[in-house]
């Protein structure tokens, strides 16, 4: 094999000598034609010297067009069209000279018909040669992993390329299947489409496939559910390409190709973030982010710091959060610098030092107690940390003239049955009270769910599938609007750039998705058997979540996946807030209240 590759290095000198070969050949069968090959009547000398002509200016032209420079990939249609013009331009000068310069070496009609000849062999060596070398590289089937591609356009073409040109590639293509009836016949480099996605178990028995390889970088989440369910039925692990924006250059690479992600199945969609509004408001501004160590507040910590802020200050109660967001952001979790800030936001004299030493001008508030369940038990410290710690911020933010005030609510707010919902709902209420008496814009954002946050359903089903099971789901029916937290965190930046005075800003969630489909595919994944033991729905929760509540006029915003709803502004006094002494906890369930210090 070592001499074969040596041997591929000369190809250019090699192909030269093919080439000058195929006119001297090309030159030789219609002159021996025309004489109705009649040797007598040839002139060997005749035909050498044009032959000699000929491949001279093939060598001369081509090198100069860019055949035998390095200039195209072997045998692509570049190469192709290099040498038809390389070719046409020394037919013409082959024939001027033959006609006037060399005395009418050989027939007119050799000199038509030899470019033809010549141009047909050229082109039929260079294909056969790149036939010759696709095998060559092509994986080993005894090794590779067998791969059924889903998808017999764009994306599936690439990828049975990519596949076949690595010859210690992990996988091997053995057959497509697709939906289209216009590509049931279709063969690339060699795989056929051998059906549609019903025919997927069969074709995977057949074949010996082990893995499904879903082609379709425009592939919606309801597909990719689909296909997952399919190949989990068959027995076959799933992979997919990437979204079409993630590929770079838009071409598609062995590398390109991972397992499905949560994320995939819950759609794709392109973000187009305008840089420059999110720049105005956040680049060379102190930028201060509270609940810095949660999900969603490290991840706004991570974009933030991309927009080069003047100082962004991550404040949380939890140590070792801020220590992980370092970590993330700095490379270190050394914990020494002044922009690191342990305070509670239920601690209204902290919260004024905090505002009077770093005076953010841009705030994004993400702390906040979010577990349901738990709320439910424990109502009274859910209103003190939703409701007045955030009462809190916004008094600090509006005593020191924050600019941009940036609220995180939850789609429970919506409706609310929950004392999550409700804290939540109050906190939106307040935020719109502050923007009626402090310069500056103050909004909420509204979102669901997102994917992999601590506390969250996926963390958890895998967690008791580790353990054997089982994996418990409230209700068959259940569904929650899910986001990927770089999607939402993204969304909420742009909300602050975008968003309105004293209103909530509602992020496209996307289509709801069946909690006991995402348990399902995690267990055919794993392996493993494992039952499912539904639970019931727990006080307070919903079986459907909204965005929006019946009250609610959603209107469009400057961005598609961002609308805008207005709320009823609520004076903290009317909930029993005050800055100026202990703030009355009200318990959400049954309406009483009970003193308690902020």
């Amino acid at each position: 094999m070592a001499d074969w590759w040596a041997f591929t290095r000369y190809r250019y000198l090699l192909q030269s000598a093919f080439d000058c070969a195929a006119w001297a050949a090309a030159i030789a069968l219609p002159t021996f034609v025309r004489n109705e090959f009649q040797w007598a009547n040839v002139s060997f000398v005749d035909i050498a010297l044009i032959a000699v002509v000929a491949a001279a200016l093939q060598v001369a032209v081509g090198s100069t067009i860019g055949l035998y420079v390095h200039r195209w990939r072997y045998g692509a249609f570049e190469e192709v069209g290099g040498l038809a013009r390389t070719v046409a331009i020394v037919a013409v000068l082959e024939a001027l000279l033959n006609r006037f310069v060399l005395g009418h070496r050989i027939p007119v009609s050799a000199s038509v018909f030899a470019p033809m000849v010549a141009f047909l062999a050229m082109c039929g060596a260079r294909f056969s040669w790149r036939l010759i070398l696709e095998r060559a590289v092509r994986p080993d089937e005894a090794t590779a992993e067998p791969v059924i591609v889903f998808g017999a356009g764009e994306g599936g073409t690439q990828a049975v390329k990519a596949m076949l040109s690595a010859k210690r590639g992990p996988y091997y293509p053995v057959a497509l299947l697709d939906d289209d009836p216009r590509r049931q016949k279709l063969s690339l480099k060699g795989v056929r489409v051998q059906g549609t996605r019903s025919d997927m178990a069969d074709v995977a028995h057949r074949s010996g496939a082990t893995t499904l390889l879903i082609a379709i970088p425009s592939a919606s989440g309801s597909l990719l559910r689909e296909l997952s369910m399919i190949a989990a039925e068959s027995h076959l692990r799933v992979l997919v390409l990437p979204p079409v924006a993630e590929l770079f250059g838009g071409v598609a690479e062995l590398s390109h190709i991972r397992p499905l992600a949560e994320e995939d199945l819950l759609g794709r969609r392109a973000l187009h973030t305008d840089i420059d509004s999110v720049a105005g408001y956040v680049t060379g501004k102190r930028v201060l982010v509270t609940g810095a160590g949660g999900s969603i507040g490290s991840e706004l910590c991570r974009q933030l710091h991309r927009f080069a802020p003047e100082q962004l200050v991550m404040l949380d109660r939890d140590e070792t959060g801020l220590q992980a967001v370092q970590v993330s952001i700095e490379g270190n979790g050394l914990l020494d610098t002044d922009d690191l800030v342990v305070a509670d936001i239920r601690d209204l004299g902290r919260l004024r030092d905090v505002f009077d030493t770093f005076r953010p001008q841009v705030v994004f508030h993400a702390a906040a107690l979010k577990h349901l369940p738990l709320l439910e038990r424990n109502a009274g410290e859910g209103f003190k940390t939703n409701v007045v710690g955030t009462h809190h911020m916004l008094t600090c933010a509006g005593e020191s003239g924050v600019e941009v005030f940036v609220n995180i609510s939850t789609d429970k707010a919506a409706d609310a049955t929950s004392v999550l919902g409700t804290t939540k709902r109050q906190a939106e209420q307040l935020t719109a009270h502050a923007a009626q008496h402090f310069t500056g814009t103050y909004l909420s954002v509204r979102f669901g769910n997102v994917l992999g946050s601590r506390g969250s359903v996926l963390p958890l089903f895998r967690e008791q599938i580790a353990l054997g099971g089982p994996v418990t789901v409230t209700h068959p029916d259940v569904t929650r609007y899910f986001m990927t937290i770089p999607e939402a965190c993204e969304l909420v930046i742009q909300a602050g750039a975008i968003g309105e005075d004293g209103h909530v800003m509602v992020l496209d969630m996307g289509t709801p998705v069946r909690i006991d489909d995402v348990a399902r595919r995690l267990i055919s994944e794993s392996g493993k058997r494992i039952d499912i033991v539904y639970t019931g729905l727990r006080s307070g929760e919903k079986l459907h979540e909204v965005l929006f509540s019946d009250t609610e006029q959603p209107r469009r915003s400057r961005h598609p996946l961002i609308s805008c709803v207005e709320v009823p502004a609520t004076d903290p006094a009317a909930l029993g807030i005050s800055i100026d002494g202990p703030a009355e906890v009200i318990d959400i369930r049954d309406g009483d209240r009970s003193a308690a210090a902020s």
